[in-house]
């Protein structure tokens, strides 16, 4: 097809000089007729032989035109073979080339600092979406936030002016820990290398007034009786729900990098830990707060940073973590069941099924189980012994619901803890199951709580664990609920319970029940000595 097309190339480029030179040949016989006529009419031999190598030169010349031709074509061919790939293509290498760099080893083992999943925040988003004050990426420019930022700069002045530094040593500081603090947050952070750490700066410094206002008095580092941030407000208690909240954290060994640089230790480790303890004390779920003891120790302890260090073995990772491991760091828990581990395979996906670890509330007590409140004010610390379940006493707020979400979803996230938290709300759960159960417990002094009714509490703990999914095996009151599933089962158990609620249950059915059983005794006597005078007469 390329020499067929070629020739007839060829030919129309003949013809087209043929009839161009027609052309200027009849022009110039225009211009002079007489040369012309003559040049056609007796044309010399020196002329017909200039005539005919000019007609050779033509007829070469238009062979290299069309070769070149040819050859231009077959480069435009091998040009559109050998040219750059589609857009969408481009765009999905792209992002296989992006996955490669995310799915480096160790790159997620650096995380802490979690998006909470859509299937567990759809029962209640709010809950983990901060409402008065932004800390970190993730809700930095909000709208409704942007008020707050003008008292982080408050914050950031006062500290400056009190400690008499420059900013920059705050900046260059920071700078430092810029690639392990990014490294901490889920996802594209979206903000540039000055903007991530001016904002760490800001936000940080602005934690530790908060910090160090509560615990030494915001009137003592300088701010006004009537401040509208930095006294003790009303709003703190709102800011308090919104800094214990998972997606509004900051990395710990910024803070203590900052705190340090405030105290002129700039590798001190522990103390913000301790002052976060203080700072979020009121959200505890127990009505047992600070003991006056720790309090003195720990305002004592604010000019000998270097001496207090409660989590530094530990490792925290953030505020939410410091709070969750005071929580649970206050004494020692039983251990899960550990046959079951044993046989189950080490890396099972846990059974929404076998989320029922126990009975609610008004079957046991129809079993025969006693329910008594614990003195402890470990919450979570939960016995059984002899057919009585000891729980501690739970205090439930309007912060509740918030903070128990959002320690739930960071157990849920972070594969490097443990699951207490969650085992102990679905225990719960699984206890109340109505108004009535609740009713039960508040009676027993088990639970108190300031949100109107028995059925709010119940249904705030029928959806805390919505779509919550846990192994069984691994929790801590696995073997608590088999002893007390297996007591539940036994039959004795609940005949005698229901003899007792049945014919105890008030000091007349008592009595009641003594006289029939006298009257039956004396009739089966009677009956006796009646039957045994007949055979052995006297």
């Amino acid at each position: 097809m390329v020499a067929v097309f070629n020739r007839e190339l060829l030919s129309w480029y003949l013809i087209t000089l043929k009839l161009k030179e027609t052309v200027e040949a009849g022009i110039q016989n225009l211009q002079s007729p007489t040369a012309a006529a003559r040049a056609i009419e007796c044309p010399s031999e020196q002329e017909q032989y200039h005539l005919v190598k000019q007609q050779q030169q033509q007829r070469s010349d238009s062979l290299r035109i069309v070769i070149s031709e040819d050859r231009n074509v077959n480069s435009v061919e091998e040009a559109e073979a050998k040219s750059p790939e589609p857009d969408w293509v481009i765009n999905i290498r792209e992002r296989l080339e992006q996955a490669r760099q995310e799915d480096v080893a160790g790159a997620w083992g650096k995380l802490s600092i979690y998006r909470v999943p859509q299937c567990i925040r759809e029962g209640d988003e709010k809950a983990y979406i901060p409402q008065t004050v932004s800390l970190g990426p993730y809700y930095r420019g909000k709208k409704r936030l942007r008020n707050m930022e003008r008292h982080k700069w408050r914050a950031l002045s006062h500290i400056l002016k009190r400690t008499r530094q420059n900013v920059k040593l705050y900046l260059d500081s920071v700078k430092e820990l810029e690639e392990k603090a990014v490294a901490c947050y889920e996802g594209q952070i979206g903000l540039g290398s000055n903007e991530f750490v001016e904002m760490m700066v800001l936000d940080g410094c602005f934690v530790l007034e908060l910090f160090r206002g509560v615990t030494e008095g915001f009137k003592q580092l300088g701010y006004s009786r009537n401040d509208p941030v930095f006294a003790m407000r009303g709003s703190m208690h709102s800011i308090q729900r919104d800094m214990i909240m998972l997606e509004n954290q900051l990395p710990l060994f910024v803070l203590d990098r900052l705190f340090g640089l405030q105290c002129g230790l700039p590798d001190q480790r522990g103390m913000v830990a301790k002052l976060a303890i203080r700072f979020f004390d009121p959200l505890m779920p127990t009505d047992e707060p600070l003991s006056k003891t720790d309090r003195n120790r720990l305002e004592s302890s604010l000019g000998h940073v270097a001496t207090f260090d409660p989590f530094s073995e530990q490792g925290s990772l953030h505020c939410l973590d410091v709070f969750r491991r005071s929580i649970l760091q206050t004494g020692p828990k039983p251990e899960p069941r550990i046959w079951i581990k044993r046989w189950s395979h080490p890396r099972r996906v846990a059974d929404k099924r076998r989320q029922q670890l126990i009975h609610c509330v008004t079957e046991l007590s129809n079993a025969g189980i006693k329910i008594e409140k614990r003195k402890t004010d470990r919450f979570w610390d939960v016995r059984f012994k002899n057919g009585i379940l000891k729980i501690p006493r739970l205090l439930i707020h309007d912060g509740t619901k918030s903070l128990f979400l959002n320690l739930i979803a960071f157990e849920q996230c972070h594969l490097d803890c443990s699951n207490d938290i969650t085992s102990y709300v679905i225990f719960m759960d699984n206890l109340i199951n109505s108004p009535a159960d609740v009713a039960y417990l508040h009676y027993h002094g088990i639970i108190e709580h300031w949100l109107g009714s028995e059925a709010n509490v119940a249904d705030l703990f029928n959806r805390l664990c919505e779509e919550v999914v846990f192994d069984f095996n691994d929790s801590y009151l696995s073997r608590l609920s088999e002893e007390v599933n297996r007591y539940y089962d036994h039959r004795w158990n609940a005949w005698r319970a229901s003899l007792k609620h049945n014919y105890f249950n008030n000091p007349w059915a008592i009595i009641s029940f003594v006289a029939a059983v006298v009257l039956l005794l004396l009739t089966f006597a009677q009956s006796f000595y009646g039957i045994y005078g007949y055979y052995r007469p006297r």
